[in-house]
């Protein structure tokens, strides 16, 4: 759920904490207070787009920042999360965006700076905000397929699993196919740019660690000079007419001599001695490799030559002899299938049309299965639609293949959602309904069925509300108030019936100060709340008749929420 929100520099806010907890939250106030701007904050924070509007006048930045913290059990945020490489510490998420007045944005999530689609994929796993013309997840046709399957989740996931495997499979080979059905000129083309450059690696014979070894002969023959000279003098000093290894020798003598008559003289003794036969080794072994050692200007040349050849097949094929060598390999293997290229087509049209068929039986199970849930999910809905006081209402769900028997992620079904509100019209996809008030009641429907499924976080009702009084407006904060018990819910309203079903009610109130407008927020506990939902019932003039009308619509409110949390549970 939303913890807490922070908010600077926002709008007509200047700064605001606010701690918000489980249940049904109500936000109230005057037209203007601003209690949408922090609706706008939280969209802002899960994404929304924002702009240096939102800043506030004579500021640099717009400062927004959330704490989620998730319960301990699957949950569509950490599966995002982990597949962003964000770290989540004890079930808590932050996310934070700055918006500048040069109309970009600083997004983090748990600190962890981030592109705006990133922070959106996050916020859309936390926060599902709901407006009265806005078009939400529920209202769009694509997603209609999902909340089907959400809906048929157990009866459905087996063989979804199953499907999902096989289609994977499915699009693979057909991606393998398509590369194998160029066109005849592209097939001869590339079977003549691999054969030459098969041919021009396989000339050059290229063996492991060549190049490495040629450097060094390189390097020994452009410094054959220095190399005999210092060896030369070397030799020289050890075993010349500086007599090195002769006064090494003398030293090694009288170290045997007193060391018969003082032991503390034999350790050094032995030092010397074998420093004398390692010298002389050394100076025998020097010797030899001089008398070795010849320069060779022609090899220089040829190895010159051979390294010049390498560094071209480098400039072509690899960064060195071994990707060179990797390169043949994955070019012959091309190769060879290209020159077969007609009898590979042939076996994996095969291989193609047998996984489609086999793709075709399990997607038809999930065909039956979801016509099966739609009727059964339609029913509910219907149910939830009458309550809402939509007695005429009818609700269906469409599910027709896919052009020309094509299959995607899902199988082969388009799912969308029809209604007819009145009668004698006929059933329009979901998204065609023009009345506010009749969009707001489906939503709500649709939500008390789905929201302790779908995940979320946090559910945001930004005036849901409007354009409905009387029973419909009770029927509507019923129906707010049931939602609440399995999610948490943040409602703006204007009804004294939502207000009344709030565990949480906050007063959002707009004052001027040295002429600068600022929004402020207060929870209202006990009398408070009660003169707040009095005012919303009659206006500014709040008389004892309608106080005590808030207090006796509070109190059944309250055993009804009771109700409702019993029957949940």
């Amino acid at each position: 759920m939303l913890k807490e929100l922070s908010i600077k520099n926002f709008a007509i806010i200047d700064e605001l904490t606010v701690e918000f907890q489980d249940g049904l939250t109500v936000l109230t106030g005057e037209t203007g207070a601003g209690k949408s701007i922090i609706i706008d904050a939280v969209q802002l924070l899960a994404g929304g787009r924002g702009s240096q509007e939102f800043i506030r006048h004579g500021t640099k930045k717009a400062e927004l920042e959330g704490l989620f913290t998730l319960s301990e059990g699957p949950h569509p945020a950490y599966e995002k999360c982990a597949e962003l490489g964000i770290e989540v510490d004890e079930g808590m998420i932050i996310l934070r965006r700055d918006i500048n007045d040069n109309g970009k944005s600083v997004c983090r999530v748990n600190g962890k700076l981030m592109p705006i689609a990133m922070l959106r994929e996050v916020g859309a796993t936390l926060i599902d905000i709901h407006g009265q013309h806005e078009s939400q997840e529920l209202m769009d046709d694509k997603h209609h397929i999902h909340l089907l399957d959400q809906f048929a989740s157990d009866e459905l996931f087996v063989e979804k699993e199953a499907y999902i495997n096989q289609y994977e499979s499915y699009k693979q080979l057909k991606s393998e196919l398509a590369a194998l059905s160029l066109g005849e000129q592209q097939i001869a083309q590339k079977i003549d740019l691999f054969s030459f450059q098969i041919k021009e690696i396989d000339e050059c014979k290229l063996q492991p660690n060549e190049e490495m070894t040629l450097a060094e002969e390189r390097l020994r023959l452009n410094n054959f000079h220095k190399i005999f000279e210092g060896g030369s003098q070397a030799h020289e000093a050890i075993l010349g007419e500086s007599k090195g290894l002769d006064n090494i020798g003398q030293a090694m003598a009288d170290l045997d001599d007193i060391s018969t008559v003082d032991e503390n003289f034999k350790e050094y003794a032995t030092t010397v001695t074998d420093a004398f036969y390692a010298l002389q080794e050394a100076a025998f072994s020097v010797k030899n490799r001089l008398d070795e050692l010849e320069f060779d200007a022609e090899r220089l040349n040829e190895v010159e030559q051979r390294l010049a050849v390498i560094q071209t097949l480098k400039r072509k094929y690899g960064n060195t002899v071994e990707e060179i060598l990797a390169y043949r390999e994955k070019i012959g293997s091309e190769l060879e299938t290209l020159e077969n290229s007609d009898e590979n087509i042939q076996r994996n049209e095969r291989k193609l049309q047998e996984l489609a068929k086999s793709l075709a039986v399990t997607a038809k199970k999930l065909t039956m299965i979801r016509k099966e849930k739609a009727v059964q999910l339609s029913e509910k809905i219907m149910i939830q639609l009458k309550e809402l006081y939509m007695e005429r209402a009818q609700f269906s769900i469409h599910i027709e293949p896919l052009a020309n028997d094509n299959f995607d992620q899902n199988g082969q079904d388009t799912v969308v959602f029809y209604i007819s509100t009145n009668i004698g019209e006929p059933p329009k996809p979901l998204t065609k309904i023009a009345s506010g008030g009749e969009m707001s009641r489906v939503m709500i429907a649709l939500k008390t069925i789905f929201s302790s499924t779908m995940g979320i976080t946090s559910i945001i009702f930004d005036e849901v509300d409007t354009g409905v009084s009387g029973r419909v407006a009770q029927a509507i904060a019923d129906k707010i108030s049931m939602i609440s018990v399995s999610s948490q819910v943040l409602c703006i309203s204007h009804l004294p019936q939502v207000a009344a079903m709030a565990d949480h009610h906050y007063y959002i109130k707009k004052q001027e100060e040295d002429n600068r407008t600022f929004t402020s927020l207060m929870e209202l506990l006990n009398n408070d709340r009660i003169d707040e939902i009095s005012r919303m019932m009659s206006g500014q003039i709040v008389t004892e008749k309608t106080f005590q009308h808030a207090k006796e619509l509070v109190e059944l409110a309250n055993k009804q929420k009771l109700l409702y949390s019993k029957n949940i549970k």
